[in-house]
C-alpha cells in the first residue's frame, strides 16, 4: 500500500501534534496551592512596640490591625512547602515552634520546621515581648505571653485556612521597578563595597518588586501573590503609638481590597502579601536625614548634627507619618497591582517540583576558607560569640538612639567599657574577633537570666519549580543579599540544578539583627555594628546556603544540626495584667461620652468617645472593637468600616488608675467615595470585674449623615 502525499503530511502532521503534546504535558507542573489570612493583632494598649527600642513607645490603640497571610504550595508528587508573612517586626524560634506544634496535633508531621518558613515584614509598630532573648524583649519589660500567643494563635489559622483551601493552581512570577518607595540609609558603608561590584547595579538599594502569583488552575483568575520589595516598614516613626502594620502592611490591604470588592479588611479569597527581603538599610524615608532644628544635611558618615542643631532623623514624603505611609504603599500597591493586569504578557510561568531544605548552624562555632581580596589569598574565617557596637547605640536615621553615640563609631570609651564589663566582659579573643567592632554590649557572655542573642541558627531555602526563597534570620543589607542572591544561583547550577530565581525571605524564623557584607562591617555604621558574628557573618552564610542548595539539587539528606535552647521557664516578665475595669457612678461600659455631630461631610472626620474596659481583656481576633455601619432601606444595619481599616482610628486611655476608669476615642475619616445616607457607630468590647470574670459590653452612638 502507498501513502499519498497528502496522506503523509496529514501523519506528519498528527505525529508533530503528538510530540508537542507530549512536550506541553512534561513542561507543565501541576500545583496545588492554599492561601489563607488570619488575625494575629497582639495586645494594643499598655504593650512597647517592638522595632525603635523606645520604652515610651508604648501602644494606646489600633490603626492598622496585624494579619498574618499563608501560602501551601503543594506539587504534583505530594511534596509541599508553606511560607507565611506575617504582620509583626520579626519571627521568634519560639513562636514558629509553638505554630507547629498546633498544625502537628492537626495534620501529623505534614507542617515541619524543614517545610516551613514564617517570615516578618518588620513593622516596628506592633507589640513585642515575644522573642525569649532578653536584649529584644528587654524594652516590653519581658516577655509578653499576651503578644506571643496572638502571634501563634493568628499564623496557625492562618496556615489552617490556606491547607483547607487548597486548589488546583497555576503559578507565575513576575517583576517590576518601583523607584521612589526606598532610599539607603547608610550610603557610606554601601559605598565601601569593591567599586567593580557596585558598578553591576543602576541603584544602592533594590529597586525590584518581585512578585509569586498564584491563579486558579480553571479560569487564570488571581487568587493570591506574595510580593518581596526591600523596605523598612518605618514610614510610621519612633513617635506612633497605635497598632499598625505599616507601609507594606497597608500596601497589603489595599491590593486586597481592590481584589476582593465590597469585603471587609481581612475578609476576601485572595490573599496578597508585601514580604520582606534584604531591606537592612533601606529605608521608605526618601526625603533623606535632615538635621532637626536647622533643616540641613546630616553628617554621610555618622548620621550627626553639629551641637544645638537637634537630632538627625529622616522623613517621608508626605506631610506627617500617617501620609508618608500612605504614598509609599500605594506606590508598592499600584505596582503590584499593575503587574497582576499584567500578568498574561509579561509574568513567568513556573514549572517543576517543590522541595526544601533545612539546617540549624552555630554561628559562633561556624568556619570557612574565604578569598580575601586584600590579600589576594584564601583564609580561613570563623563566627564570633553574639556581640552589639558602639554604633547600635545610636540607632538610624529612622529613629535615633540615646545618649551621643554616632554612626561609624570604631573606637572605644572607658567609661561605657566599664559599663559593659559590669554586664558581661569580653575576652580578648572575642574582641579581636569582632574587630574592627569596639563592643558595646558581649551578649553572648551575658547569661542573666537568660541567653541574650541567639548563637544557634536556622537556615531554610524554599524551591517552587526553578523559584527559590532564601529564608535568612535577619536583616540583610543591599549588597549582601544581593551575594546571597548570586551564590544560591550559582550552586544551584555547578551541582547540577536549575538556574535559580533567588529571593531574599528577610526576618525568617528566629531574629539575629543585621548581616552586613564585610566591607560595610568595616564602617561600622548601625547595620555594621548590629552584625552579630563578627565581619565574616555573611560570608558563613553564604558558604551555609551554597551547601543547602547543593544538597537539595543532589537530593542528599542534611543534619538537623544543634536545636536552639529551650528557655520558656526562664522567662521573665514585668508587665502585670489587666486588674481590673470600672465605671463613675451613673454611667456603664458602653456609654457615650462624646456623641458624633449630626451630620457631615465627605472627607470630614467623625469621632466619638466610649466608657470602656482595657483593650486587652480581649483582642477581638477576626472581631473589631468597632464597627461603621450604614442603615439600609429594609431597616438593618451594613458594617462599611471597622478598626482594621486605613480610615479608622482608635486610642484608649487610663482615666484614672486607681478607680479603674477607660474611655476609647474612636474617628473615622469619611472617604470620598462614602455613599451619602445614615450611620452609627458601635463599640464592642470587654471589661474585668473586680471580683473575678470578664464581660462583654456594647455601646451605639446617635445616628449622624453623611451628605
Amino acid at each position: 500500500m502507498r501513502w499519498s502525499r497528502m496522506e503523509w503530511r496529514t501523519i506528519g502532521a498528527w505525529m508533530l501534534l503528538g510530540i508537542l503534546s507530549v512536550t506541553v504535558t512534561t513542561s507543565v507542573q501541576a500545583y496545588k496551592v492554599g492561601v489563607g489570612r488570619a488575625d494575629c493583632t497582639g495586645p494594643s494598649v499598655e504593650i512597647t512596640f517592638m522595632g525603635y527600642a523606645q520604652l515610651t513607645q508604648r501602644g494606646t490603640g489600633i490603626h492598622l490591625r496585624q494579619y498574618a497571610r499563608s501560602y501551601v504550595m503543594e506539587d504534583g508528587e505530594g511534596a509541599r512547602v508553606v511560607f507565611v508573612s506575617v504582620d509583626a517586626g520579626m519571627t521568634g524560634h519560639a513562636v514558629k515552634r509553638d505554630v507547629l506544634a498546633v498544625l502537628q496535633k492537626k495534620y501529623g508531621d505534614l507542617y515541619t520546621h524543614e517545610n516551613v518558613v514564617i517570615s516578618g515584614s518588620h513593622t516596628h509598630s506592633t507589640p513585642g515581648g515575644f522573642l525569649m532573648y532578653l536584649l529584644y524583649d528587654l524594652t516590653s519589660l519581658g516577655f509578653v505571653p499576651e503578644t506571643f500567643n496572638a502571634l501563634v494563635h493568628g499564623i496557625a489559622q492562618s496556615v489552617i485556612r490556606a491547607h483547607n483551601n487548597m486548589v488546583d493552581a497555576r503559578i507565575y512570577v513576575a517583576e517590576t521597578e518601583v523607584l521612589d518607595a526606598n532610599i539607603n540609609r547608610s550610603p557610606s558603608a554601601y559605598e565601601n563595597n569593591p567599586e567593580e561590584e557596585r558598578a553591576q547595579y543602576r541603584h544602592n538599594v533594590d529597586k525590584t518588586l518581585v512578585q509569586l502569583q498564584f491563579v486558579h488552575a480553571r479560569d487564570g483568575t488571581p487568587f493570591g501573590a506574595i510580593n518581596w520589595y526591600a523596605v523598612h516598614p518605618t514610614s510610621m516613626n519612633n513617635t506612633n503609638r497605635l497598632v499598625s502594620s505599616d507601609n507594606v502592611g497597608l500596601a497589603a490591604v489595599l491590593l486586597e481590597q481592590e481584589r476582593n470588592p465590597g469585603a471587609l479588611v481581612g475578609k476576601g479569597e485572595f490573599v496578597g502579601a508585601f514580604a520582606s527581603s534584604n531591606l537592612g538599610d533601606s529605608s521608605p524615608n526618601i526625603n533623606g536625614p535632615k538635621c532637626e532644628k536647622t533643616g540641613l544635611p546630616c553628617d554621610v558618615l555618622t548620621s550627626s548634627c553639629p551641637s544645638g542643631a537637634g537630632a538627625c532623623f529622616a522623613s517621608g514624603p508626605g506631610r506627617d507619618m500617617y501620609e508618608s505611609t500612605q504614598i509609599i504603599a500605594e506606590r508598592l500597591y499600584r505596582a503590584a497591582s499593575g503587574l497582576l493586569e499584567k500578568r498574561s504578557g509579561e509574568a513567568r510561568e513556573v514549572t517543576g517540583p517543590v522541595g526544601f531544605v533545612h539546617q540549624y548552624i552555630d554561628m559562633t562555632t561556624a568556619e570557612t576558607v574565604h578569598f580575601d581580596r586584600a590579600t589576594r589569598s584564601a583564609v580561613r574565617v570563623r563566627g564570633c560569640l553574639p556581640a552589639m557596637g558602639y554604633s547600635f547605640a545610636a540607632g538610624t536615621t529612622d529613629g535615633p538612639g540615646a545618649f551621643d553615640f554616632q554612626q561609624g563609631t570604631i573606637t572605644d570609651n572607658v567609661l561605657w567599657n566599664a559599663v559593659r564589663d559590669f554586664i558581661a566582659e569580653p575576652t580578648q579573643d572575642d574582641k579581636d574577633c569582632q574587630a574592627p567592632k569596639p563592643i558595646l554590649l558581649a551578649t553572648g557572655r551575658a547569661r542573666f537570666p537568660y541567653d541574650w542573642q541567639p548563637k544557634i541558627v536556622p537556615t531554610q531555602l524554599l524551591v517552587v519549580g526553578d523559584f527559590a526563597m532564601a529564608a535568612v534570620p535577619g536583616e540583610f543589607t543591599t549588597m549582601a543579599g544581593r551575594r546571597m542572591r548570586g551564590a544560591v544561583a550559582r550552586a544551584s547550577v555547578a551541582a547540577g540544578g536549575r538556574d535559580l530565581q533567588v529571593v531574599v525571605a528577610g526576618l525568617s524564623n528566629m531574629y539575629t539583627s543585621y548581616i552586613t557584607t564585610p566591607e560595610e562591617y568595616e564602617i561600622q555604621r548601625y547595620e555594621g555594628a548590629s552584625t552579630l558574628y563578627g565581619p565574616h557573618t555573611l560570608t558563613l552564610y553564604l558558604e551555609q546556603y551554597k551547601k543547602l542548595v547543593g544538597a537539595l539539587v543532589r537530593n542528599e539528606t542534611v543534619p538537623a544540626g544543634p536545636t536552639p535552647p529551650y528557655e520558656d521557664d526562664k522567662q521573665i516578665s514585668l508587665t502585670t495584667g489587666v486588674i481590673f475595669d470600672s465605671h463613675p457612678l451613673g454611667k456603664d461600659f458602653g456609654d457615650v461620652k462624646l456623641q458624633p455631630e449630626g451630620a457631615y461631610e465627605r472627607g470630614a472626620t467623625v469621632s466619638a468617645v466610649f466608657i470602656a474596659g482595657n483593650p486587652r481583656n480581649n483582642l477581638m481576633h477576626d472581631k473589631s472593637f468597632f464597627t461603621v455601619e450604614q442603615l439600609q432601606p429594609d431597616g438593618n444595619w451594613n458594617v462599611v468600616a471597622t478598626d482594621a481599616n486605613w480610615e479608622t482610628r482608635f486610642r484608649w486611655e487610663r482615666t484614672s488608675t486607681i478607680l479603674g476608669f477607660s474611655d476609647i476615642e474612636f474617628s473615622w475619616t469619611i472617604g470620598a467615595n462614602t455613599e451619602a445616607g445614615t450611620y452609627r457607630i458601635r463599640h464592642f468590647g470587654y471589661y474585668r470585674y473586680i471580683l473575678g470574670g470578664i464581660y462583654p459590653y456594647v455601646g451605639i452612638t446617635n445616628t449622624f449623615s453623611v451628605n
